[in-house]
């Protein structure tokens, strides 16, 4: 069946609405998980800016307090980015 349009598309997700995606928990999608190392951290929040998940937790006093594996999709980009290495990243073990 040929579309003729982008509107003729069936909806594929539940995530219709602008702001909406944080209902959903899409953690399941990763292969690999981002190990934080508190240690090396020095909270300079690369990892946080740069996150396309906005899975960094981070407290009131603007410290890196872990990572939200229900939304980390494993990208690699906090890894990345962190000056210390402070994250890696390990294959998913399911």
């Amino acid at each position: 069946m040929a579309l003729s349009s982008w509107k003729e598309l069936p909806i594929g997700t539940i995530i219709t609405e602008p702001g909406n995606a944080r209902e959903f928990k899409t953690g399941d999608w990763r292969s690999q998980r981002p190990i934080w190392d508190s240690e090396k951290c020095i909270h300079c929040l690369f990892c946080f800016i740069y996150c396309p998940d906005s899975s960094i937790k981070v407290n009131e006093e603007g410290k890196m307090t872990g990572i939200d594996l229900d939304y980390c999709k494993g990208c690699g980009i906090c890894a990345e980015e962190c000056p210390k290495e402070a994250i890696h990243m390990e294959i998913e073990k399911r």
